[in-house]
């Protein structure tokens, strides 16, 4: 399954080959950004002015708002998240489910949203940019979101962050004292960004982005893009001025350790295990879960449901 993943991504790459950043661009573009912190780069529009505040819809299940940020294509300057609520939604708790790159069916997340809603327990299921009812017309479900382009890689990344934040808030208005994540793979690297700013009742990833550089210019699923990025001249070192922002490794939850569950693939060869377990002991502790899988598959979600029937079970004290 690896393979193939792997195969239909490089192919996107390709086809996408003639957006690759210039090196002059993504000079001015990290000139720029090595002026920013994490929470200036990561801020909402209640902290950022220049930004678009949310003007809240919704229609039945979808909830839908104005991004805070503009894009080149507008089907992704709407933010738009699946709902899926009990009987009594004011006050529940609250989960966000994100979902991994390109992901284009949703039919295993509504599963794990009855599952939850079982245990009363609202599900708040977000489309992250160009992804589901944000895909831009004439490209693949989620091709835009990590391209040779890196700045646009960078721009997506932070707008997915600032979204999840706003949710987070829009959950609170409603009442939710407890906001859990569970997030794969990409949606995995977005929701561990986002830790430094938010505090959650627990948070459970999948085979996150801990290792930026390897992602980028070693992993399996990159190798056509790391080709185009080094026919520009741009080589590994030269991201790592923007690690400040987008490398998880950088940033301290405000969710104590033992609420955070990092689960990883023995055989994944795009999130090593071994990236994973160090970004555990960064972060002071936090569990560790190996499943015998690669990137995709089924193992690792497993896992991950066992592990929140315990933290559901275990309301947090609030304590470090």
């Amino acid at each position: 399954m690896d393979a193939i993943m792997c195969a239909m991504m490089n192919g996107c790459q390709w086809q996408l080959r003639h957006d690759t950043v210039s090196l002059e661009k993504l000079h001015s573009y990290l000139r720029e950004c090595e002026r920013q912190d994490h929470r200036s780069f990561y801020a909402t529009p209640e902290e950022n002015q220049t930004l678009i505040p949310p003007a809240w819809r919704r229609d039945g299940n979808l909830l839908s708002w104005n991004s805070p940020m503009e894009s080149p294509h507008s089907e992704n300057n709407t933010a738009r998240a699946r709902l899926y609520e009990i009987n009594k939604p004011s006050g529940a708790p609250t989960l966000i489910l994100l979902h991994s790159l390109m992901s284009a069916n949703d039919f295993g997340y509504r599963r794990i949203a009855e599952r939850f809603n079982k245990k009363g327990w609202n599900v708040v299921f977000p489309h992250l940019p160009y992804h589901y009812t944000r895909r831009a017309k004439g490209y693949w479900n989620g091709a835009l979101t990590i391209t040779s382009d890196l700045i646009r890689n960078a721009e997506n990344l932070r707008q997915s962050v600032i979204e999840l934040r706003q949710i987070m808030a829009w959950a609170r208005q409603r009442g939710s004292t407890r906001i859990a994540l569970l997030a794969t793979s990409y949606g995995a690297w977005v929701a561990s960004l986002s830790l430094s700013l938010e505090v959650t009742d627990f948070t459970i990833l999948l085979q996150p982005v801990a290792d930026v550089r390897h992602a980028t210019f070693k992993s399996p699923a990159s190798s056509m893009m790391s080709a185009l990025l080094l026919r520009n001249k741009i080589y590994p070192d030269l991201i790592a001025r923007h690690a400040h922002l987008s490398s998880p490794t950088q940033v301290t939850p405000l969710t104590a350790p033992r609420r955070i569950t990092i689960i990883g693939g023995r055989y994944d060869r795009l999130s090593p295990s071994e990236s994973l377990k160090s970004l555990c002991e960064i972060w002071g502790g936090a569990h560790y879960r190996e499943v015998p899988q690669g990137h995709f598959g089924y193992c690792a979600m497993r896992c991950a449901l066992e592990e929140s029937d315990y933290y559901l079970s275990h309301p947090p004290t609030y304590q470090n």
